[in-house]
């Protein structure tokens, strides 16, 4: 009882530390009160309200943030400091024409409208962004690898692909999952009808891609670091080599000469996954972005990855 101690006797030291403690204590609940965590925490570091306050204070900012972002149309960044762009609704014609070279009989040039936009992560998965989520590390003594947080995260089969991206969806509240096969090329033509997304002169593919010829032909047998490589118009990089990228649909060859014009989703069922994009292994006619693998659901290589598609709300 402070006021009793100090009525009795105005300088006593005790009375004085209870007064201020008193003090103390009423500021930090009228700052909670109101919200005022800054206050709080000057008063008090380890305050646990107050630390909850600022932590809501601080998600609440970025969702702000994030919301203008996506009515803006510009890039967002997501809790593991992945860049996703914003990949616009319209209409492409996927496949390849009858002319273009090393064409193969599966890619049945047609007509695709994807109805709605979609944010796509400007780079394959890392290493680094992988173990974040899940924990682990597939590639590890494997062959064929190069460690790092920022290379491309391989030796994941498209089970593991989809268990990260249902991870990372519980984890941020968002829906994270593999791109379709269509929204895939469409992403990487980026409004081109070309062999690949900066054209027809296989010449210039080096500069966009890693592939056998600047990476497995010159000894460099491995994922590499994302990102290094030009992007195409959409802001997208590596669509073309360093690793195969998993997409959500099954493979069938002949999917694509009867398959709905809007938003298709692959056949119903299958024994094998699509796989897009080509690696660093491969030689160019694999890097076309009209060219398609697959294979079994279940199979780890060090030349598959992936790279995620996040919803709009």
């Amino acid at each position: 009882d402070w006021k009793a101690v100090l009525f009795l006797d105005p300088t006593n030291s005790e009375g004085l530390q209870l007064k201020a403690a008193a003090d103390k204590a009423a500021a930090i609940t009228a700052a909670i009160a109101k919200g005022d965590w800054e206050t709080v925490l000057s008063l008090d570091a380890a305050n646990s309200e107050g630390l909850q306050l600022k932590a809501a204070a601080e998600k609440a900012a970025m969702a702000a943030a994030e919301k203008a972002a996506i009515l803006a149309g510009d890039p967002i960044t997501n809790t593991l400091g992945m860049t996703l762009n914003k990949i616009p609704a319209g209409t492409f014609m996927m496949g390849s024409p009858e002319t273009e070279p090393d064409r193969e009989d599966n890619e049945d040039q047609h007509k695709v409208t994807i109805s709605k936009a979609f944010y796509m992560q400007t780079t394959e998965v890392t290493q680094g962004q992988w173990k974040e989520v899940m924990g682990t590390e597939p590639w590890k003594g494997k062959q064929y690898v190069k460690e790092g947080p920022n290379y491309a995260a391989s030796y994941v089969s498209w089970d593991d692909a989809v268990a990260y991206c249902k991870k990372l969806s519980e984890k941020e509240g968002k829906t994270y999952r593999l791109p379709t096969e269509a929204e895939w090329e469409y992403a990487c033509r980026a409004g081109t009808e070309t062999t690949w997304s900066f054209g027809n002169d296989e010449k210039e593919l080096g500069d966009y891609a890693w592939y056998r010829e600047n990476a497995d032909d010159i000894g460099a047998r491995y994922a590499h670091q994302v990102g290094l490589k030009k992007p195409n118009a959409f802001g997208l990089y590596d669509m073309h080599g360093n690793v195969w990228e998993w997409c959500h649909d099954y493979y069938e060859e002949d999917y694509y000469q009867q398959s709905p014009t809007n938003d298709p989703r692959g056949p119903a069922s299958g024994s094998s996954r699509v796989l897009r994009g080509g690696s660093w292994f491969n030689s160019s006619r694999f890097t076309r972005s009209a060219n398609r693998n697959w294979l079994g659901a279940d199979n780890r290589y060090y030349l598959f990855g992936f790279r995620l598609v996040r919803e709009l709300d």
